[in-house]
């Protein structure tokens, strides 16, 4: 464990990637395989995305193949392992892994890029599945708009709640 270097005024309210209530939650099926992470691993609290082989990216690799988007909660999730030296914690669950992608739940994220206002919808990054805000119906970027409110404000950096519900 690194020596702590950080002291906050208030405690988070949840952890990147935790559900956010307990509401009733979908996970994302695949038919006959599962779902597995692919050759970069998966880093959880973020948008990731699968390909009908099952192998689930924070990338979204485009092309023709069907890519399902999905979240990657940090709950009923294995392990996240701490590969790295010397670091404290992770949220990276390794090549090879089952990973369970959920596309329905109130989950915590963390909002990249511009501050978040209640009812914006999240877009994902389609080169790291980070979360901005954005107005529905808006093109951003390199991001893809998910189904995703958020039902929280939050300044860049901060946790956000998000949800598909009303």
């Amino acid at each position: 464990m690194p020596f702590q270097n950080v002291v906050n005024t208030y405690p988070s309210p949840a952890v990147e990637g935790d559900f956010a209530s307990e509401n009733p939650r979908k996970s994302m099926t695949v038919g006959d395989s599962a779902l597995v992470t692919a050759e970069a691993g998966v880093t959880l609290g973020r948008f990731a995305w699968a390909d009908a082989t099952g192998q689930v990216r924070n990338t979204n690799s485009g092309g023709t193949a069907p890519y399902r988007l999905g979240f990657a909660a940090r709950s009923g999730q294995p392990l996240a392992f701490i590969n790295t030296w010397l670091v404290g914690s992770n949220l990276t669950v390794p090549e090879g892994l089952p990973i369970v992608l959920h596309t329905d739940a109130d989950v915590w994220a963390r909002v990249t890029v511009a501050a978040a206002s209640l009812g914006q919808k999240a877009f994902a990054s389609e080169t790291d599945g980070t979360i901005q805000p954005g107005a529905a119906g808006a093109t951003i970027a390199g991001y893809v708009e998910t189904p995703w409110y958020f039902v929280s404000a939050a300044p860049v950096g901060s946790l956000a709640m998000l949800s598909q519900g009303g």
